[in-house]
C-alpha cells in the first residue's frame, strides 16, 4: 500500500487477468485504518467480480429502439387479435 500526501493507494500487482498488468484502488478516508489484507481482498473481490462488458452509448440506442419495437408489435398483434375476436 502507498501513502500518499491526501490519499491511500492500494496497488495490485496480481489482477488474474491477462489484459491488465495491474490495478490501483483509492481508499476511502474512513476505511485507511483498514487491515492492508482486508483492503486488498475487498479491492480483488470488487474488480474482478463483474463478468459484463459495460454497454457502449450505441448499443443503449439499439437495445431501447428494439424493446419499443417489440412493444409496438405486441400491441399491433394485440389489437388485430381484439379485432377478429370483437367480429
Amino acid at each position: 500500500m502507498v501513502k500518499g500526501v491526501n490519499r491511500q493507494v492500494l496497488e495490485i500487482h496480481e489482477t488474474g487477468c491477462e489484459y491488465f498488468e495491474k490495478a490501483l484502488f483509492f481508499v476511502k478516508p474512513e476505511f485507511s485504518g483498514e487491515s492492508e489484507s482486508k483492503l486488498k481482498s475487498k479491492a480483488v473481490i470488487s474488480a474482478f467480480k463483474s463478468t459484463t462488458i459495460p454497454k457502449t452509448r450505441q448499443q443503449k440506442i439499439k437495445s431501447r429502439v428494439l424493446y419499443f419495437l417489440e412493444m409496438a408489435a405486441s400491441a399491433g398483434v394485440g389489437a388485430i387479435l381484439t379485432a377478429l375476436l370483437i367480429k
